[in-house]
């Protein structure tokens, strides 16, 4: 049997789909930060974070800016790293104050796989640096 990376129309179209899951959930996410909602200064201090409306307005940015760049084909990887970096801030947070680990702590490592595997399938380039082989 194939693999799914191996087919490079099937992979290109999942991991598009993986992406723009990722980017549609993280383009609300940076959004409601931009505002911000209520919410995101509440869960903020919550969690030991300043909950300044400035300082939600600038991880909305940083989300926002990370975003961008990971959604254009161009600037992509650039674009996982940095919100593979972000996503490590978060985890760190929530391993700081003992959050649960499978729904808070780890939504952080989720959104990184997404975000790679997506580009990873999407990208034949990404494929050929890092092959799995059977």
């Amino acid at each position: 049997m194939e693999s799914i990376a191996s087919n490079s129309k099937a992979a290109r179209w999942t991991g598009y789909a993986m992406s723009g899951l990722v980017i549609l959930f993280l383009l609300f996410d940076g959004g409601i930060k931009l505002v911000p909602l209520e919410i995101v200064t509440q869960t903020s201090g919550e969690i030991g974070l300043p909950t300044d409306p400035s300082f939600a307005r600038l991880l909305g940015i940083l989300t926002l800016i990370g975003v961008g760049l990971y959604a254009m084909p161009q600037t992509a990887v650039l674009g996982a790293i940095l919100l593979t970096g972000y996503m490590g801030g978060a985890i760190a947070t929530h391993l700081r104050i003992g959050s649960p680990l499978f729904s808070h702590t780890l939504f952080g490592v989720y959104l990184g796989l997404l975000i790679w595997g997506g580009l990873y399938l999407r990208e034949p380039r990404l494929r050929a640096l890092i092959p799995f082989r059977r």
